[in-house]
């Protein structure tokens, strides 16, 4: 475990200590809870979690940068991958976008959009965190002509009447509340939060349920083998709910998701005995995921196959999937590179632009740990 990790400042610990209160009083009421209900806390309490409260998360005052943050080069190829399938669902295509974080994508992505003549009828974004959705208006009705920031609008949850367009997600599989499993004698057990007593938490495993057991059994029949005693890692029960709940009104078009993670072999990999999930706290990623309540991300790596599972358990076809490299290459990167070069001010701003494709495209970056899964309908 890192111990090189920042200080909170006092405003940040009292909204910590205020955030795991409320914890320990639904620990208190209703016992040890799952891993998936802290992380849920956690991450989304109204007001208090890490998604929810108003601390600086993307970029470099935040704690960690995903690829829309680096500049316009992501935006713009994801742009030209769409532009086809809003043009072929018409006047009245939509896309809706999950999360939104800082609205950098939605910036870029809609001026690309524009320039290929595909603007959505209306862009939807799906974003829980009140002060996001405030960050996110600012940002667009600011940088966005107010002919194309007035197709933008803010939805609480997914459409329910059926439209046609795209789906966008980027990093929000890893932000699912996921179940933490371990296997002993054979058994399946589902980890658990208790009170610490000394103001912290611990965990502790707990015969699992039925769902939960159920899904970790899939697992093993698809690997063809059972996992091995003491083995401990991450599953999403809930995803194929998840992806019915967001995709189901989806009537035709398709829905992209973009994320670090691995197929099902890879993912439980016999050396991979304690799963994938971490702590990022100011750019330091750590493990002490029990730490810091509503001041650091938590978020796993995605296992593909249970992705595409869910996908086809919905309805939908699998279109493609392949490494974020191949993605932008394959979308215009070189072209959008070279145009944006082109615009560049001085030898800083062309420097900037050659870091951003490095960490887009590089294996040991953003590569090849990012995935991106095409579905159609």
């Amino acid at each position: 475990m890192r111990t090189d990790l920042p200080e909170p400042s006092t405003a940040e610990r009292e909204h910590s200590e205020t955030l795991a209160g409320f914890i320990r009083n639904e620990i208190a009421a209703q016992g040890p809870l799952p891993f998936s209900r802290f992380m849920e806390l956690a991450m989304y309490a109204p007001g208090l979690g890490y998604y929810s409260a108003g601390k600086t998360k993307f970029g470099a005052a935040g704690d960690f940068i995903t690829a829309p943050e680096l500049g316009s080069l992501f935006a713009r190829c994801v742009a030209r991958a769409v532009a086809p399938a809003l043009r072929e669902a018409g006047a009245d295509a939509q896309m809706l976008e999950l999360g939104g974080g800082s609205g950098a994508f939605a910036e870029h992505c809609l001026r690309e959009l524009a320039a290929l003549a595909a603007l959505p009828a209306r862009y939807n974004l799906l974003e829980p965190s009140a002060d996001l959705r405030q960050r996110q208006r600012e940002r667009l009705t600011a940088a966005l002509p107010p002919e194309i920031a007035a197709r933008v609008h803010w939805i609480d949850r997914p459409p329910e009447d059926d439209w046609d367009g795209v789906l966008f997600a980027n990093e929000v599989l890893d932000a699912l509340p996921i179940t933490r499993f371990s296997l002993r004698d054979g058994e399946v057990f589902e980890e658990h939060v208790i009170d610490a007593g000394d103001g912290g938490f611990a965990s502790i495993d707990l015969p699992a349920d039925g769902f939960v057991a159920n899904a970790v059994r899939h697992v093993e029949r698809d690997l063809g083998q059972p996992l091995a005693d003491g083995y401990r890692s991450e599953v999403l029960p809930q995803l194929p709910y998840w992806i019915q709940a967001v995709c189901g009104s989806l009537r035709r078009g398709m829905a992209l998701f973009v994320d670090y993670g691995y197929a099902r072999r890879e993912f439980y990999r016999a050396e991979r005995r304690d799963g994938t999930l971490i702590a990022t706290y100011r750019h330091r990623a750590h493990d002490a995921v029990l730490a810091r309540v509503g001041l650091q991300d938590l978020t796993a790596f995605v296992d593909f196959s249970a992705l595409a599972e869910a996908g086809i358990g919905a309805g939908l076809r699998i279109a493609g999937m392949g490494t974020q490299a191949e993605f932008l290459i394959a979308n215009g990167l070189e072209q959008v590179f070279a145009a944006a070069q082109a615009e560049c001010a001085d030898e800083a701003a062309r420097y900037r632009l050659g870091q951003e494709v490095k960490r887009l495209t590089l294996p040991a970056e953003m590569g090849e740990k990012f995935k991106v899964m095409a579905f159609e309908r």
